[in-house]
């Protein structure tokens, strides 16, 4: 069996994920409550304690709220393994917890409840079974994943090949992302998504044409705006259709070849390093659009794609119910 997994979640929309990511650190919020280690060191205080902070919250969400701070500060231990469900990257990281628990009102008042973690890899959802992901969608911040743990083991060590991803999943609108993801790493890969970023880009209201397979010189997409791509700006669009980082070399080398009244885009299905997002934030005419807002573009431009692009990614746009979230975080 191995070892097993904590869970841990970033926010209902990834607003910890920087903290997680870039500052190296698991993090988890109830704020009011104040500095776990000073509680005595059982679930009652820790109810007591979040009952008094949160005066307005249900009854019965309370000893919810207490068992995730108490497994927070307590039953997690230096050296366990670790996934975040990023919400920002759409990506799995795994980890292992670096640290013992610490408050720290200063870095982050809203998530001052920390860990420190040592990242180990990255992995793209699509490598996960639908019931893995299922399991990883829990509305707990803090848990044990028991039931898929050895797919987790084995994605840490390179070993999963592609699985279903729908299944069940409970979070319809997750589970169309994950949809998505899937189709798009398995119908439109190189030359194919280069096509679908055009056809993207039109449905958005460029004029868009692919460059030559050949000799393109890492150009793989012109778009404008006018008829015969005379008025400026132009813009040069570089395709990647993999799942990992992209890093600052290949960023700078497509603004290398962006001139004067002309716009560099860089889209890939995965995600770009800190140095890549700051130096694209350096220029003006840059400007990098990872795999988390190419799903976001395609279904708010979905409509209007030609029929053969919407029959490689099948969608129906439907109506749900949504949570509603009164304060602390409490759901209704």
């Amino acid at each position: 069996m191995g070892e097993y997994f904590w869970c841990v979640r970033g926010g209902e929309v990834g607003q910890a994920d920087r903290i997680f990511l870039r500052d190296g650190y698991l993090a988890i919020g109830w704020p009011e409550v104040g500095d776990l280690s000073i509680l005595v060191k059982e679930r009652k205080a820790f109810s007591a304690a979040v009952a008094g902070a949160y005066p307005n919250a249900r009854p019965g969400a309370i000893p919810g709220y207490a068992g995730i701070l108490y497994r927070f500060a307590h039953e997690m231990q230096p050296g366990e393994l670790v996934i975040y469900p990023s919400k920002i990257d759409g990506q799995f990281h795994i980890g292992r917890i670096a640290g013992e628990y610490e408050y720290n009102a200063e870095r982050s008042g809203d998530y001052p409840n920390m860990r420190k973690v040592t990242w180990l890899k990255t992995v793209p959802r699509t490598m996960f079974s639908g019931g893995a992901l299922a399991e990883c969608k829990s509305l707990l911040t803090v848990f044990q994943i028991k039931h898929h743990a050895d797919e987790c083991r084995e994605a840490l060590s390179s070993m999963v090949s592609g699985k279903a991803v729908m299944g069940g999943a409970p979070d319809i609108e997750e589970g169309t992302r994950d949809f998505m993801r899937k189709r798009l790493s398995k119908a439109l890969k190189g030359y194919l998504f280069e096509g679908f970023v055009a056809e993207l880009l039109r449905a958005m209201g460029y004029h868009a044409r692919v460059t030559k397979q050949s000799g393109d010189g890492g150009i793989d997409v012109i778009a404008h705006r006018d008829e015969l791509g005379i008025e400026p700006p132009i813009i040069k669009v570089q395709v990647k259709s993999t799942w990992g980082t992209t890093g600052d070399p290949e960023v700078s080398a497509l603004y290398g070849k962006v001139g004067t009244n002309e716009v560099g885009l860089f889209v890939t299905l995965g995600t770009f390093s800190e140095q890549a997002k700051k130096f694209a934030n350096s220029k003006q005419n840059l400007r990098l659009v990872n795999g988390e807002e190419v799903l976001e573009l395609i279904m708010q431009h979905y409509d209007d794609f030609e029929a053969q692009y919407k029959s490689l990614i099948p969608l129906k746009r439907v109506f749900i119910p949504i949570p509603i979230e009164p304060a602390n975080g409490e759901i209704l």
